[in-house]
């Protein structure tokens, strides 16, 4: 297994709950009211639907807010990894990823160990350079039942929320979360910060139609033949998790821009998708990447003085 290189799990569309469009010559995020299921292939700037995109919006009366998912593993914390991240807007790339308590910082020197005090409290990361940034690996249909379909947020409703059901799933079923049927479901809700308007997050639950008590059944019955077939459940979480700890960063190179476009613009406007854009100071590209974070760190500390 190569050093330094994340192993995560074979990624097969994406799912979103907005788009990047573009404005007056930028490409800037922009919010929806309903989940598309893409490819993870782009066409002049646009993803690729997926066929399960018309295939279960078909299934509605109108617009896909409800998509039916299980999960690759019985660990809450797998299936769905939040961190602090903090992206150089310019390269793309993620330059600071911290837990609240320590982060790993990109600096000329390698990759450093610091103390990460969160967002609010980080010089760093203030003015939104440094967002909650929350990634779900979903299984939807039965063709690849190790292919999954990601989705990324920083929404803080998105991931307290489904944070809050995987663990509540993975608590009363006893730990077969990987068995149980579920749909992801898009919620609204108004606040002070979106001004009274409705603003969508991402919340799980059992299928419609059904209830706790049968989707734990079915969840004990699929864990029952799994065993039967040898299907080694332990087994798969635990190569995850040593796959997830291999790399200091997630996300490739490849996936960083598209990214940082899409939930860390240097420029946005009130309808961003997936949460509020802050301005960012831009250097050039041949500084170093010491140069840069120094210039950013002087003038967020000047800004918060």
């Amino acid at each position: 297994m190569l050093k330094g290189l994340a192993i995560t799990p074979p990624t097969v569309g994406r799912i979103s709950i907005g788009r990047v469009v573009e404005k007056n010559g930028k490409r800037l995020p922009e919010k929806d009211d309903a989940f598309t299921i893409t490819t993870q292939v782009q066409q002049r700037g646009e993803w690729l639907l997926h066929p399960l995109n018309e295939e279960l919006r078909k299934a509605t009366t109108g617009k896909l807010r409800a998509i039916p998912v299980r999960f690759l593993f019985n660990d809450p914390d797998l299936n769905l990894r939040a961190e602090y991240s903090c992206f150089d807007r310019e390269t793309g790339r993620p330059v600071c990823v911290g837990n609240g308590e320590t982060c790993r910082r990109a600096t000329d020197a390698g990759i450093e160990e610091l103390s990460c005090p969160s967002p609010d409290g980080c010089t760093f990361g203030q003015n939104g350079a440094c967002k909650p940034y929350g990634r779900l690996n979903v299984l939807i249909g039965d063709e690849d039942e190790m292919g999954s379909f990601l989705f990324r947020t920083t929404s803080y409703n998105s991931i307290r929320t489904l944070a809050a059901r995987l663990h509540y799933f993975a608590a009363v079923s006893g730990g077969l979360l990987a068995c149980l049927p579920l749909e992801l479901k898009l919620r609204g809700k108004s606040t002070t910060q979106s001004y009274r308007s409705a603003i969508y997050y991402v919340d799980l639950g059992v299928r419609a139609g059904s209830t706790l008590e049968a989707t734990i059944i079915e969840a004990r019955e699929l864990d029952a033949r799994r065993k039967s077939a040898g299907f080694d459940q332990a087994a798969l979480d635990a190569a995850a998790r040593a796959g997830f700890a291999n790399g200091a960063f997630e996300d490739s190179i490849e996936e960083s821009a598209a990214v940082a476009e899409e939930f860390y613009p240097a420029e946005s406007s009130a309808g961003g998708s997936h949460g509020d854009g802050h301005d960012d100071t831009h250097a050039t590209t041949n500084r170093s990447l010491k140069d840069r974070l120094d210039q950013r760190a002087a003038l967020l500390g000047g800004k918060a003085a």
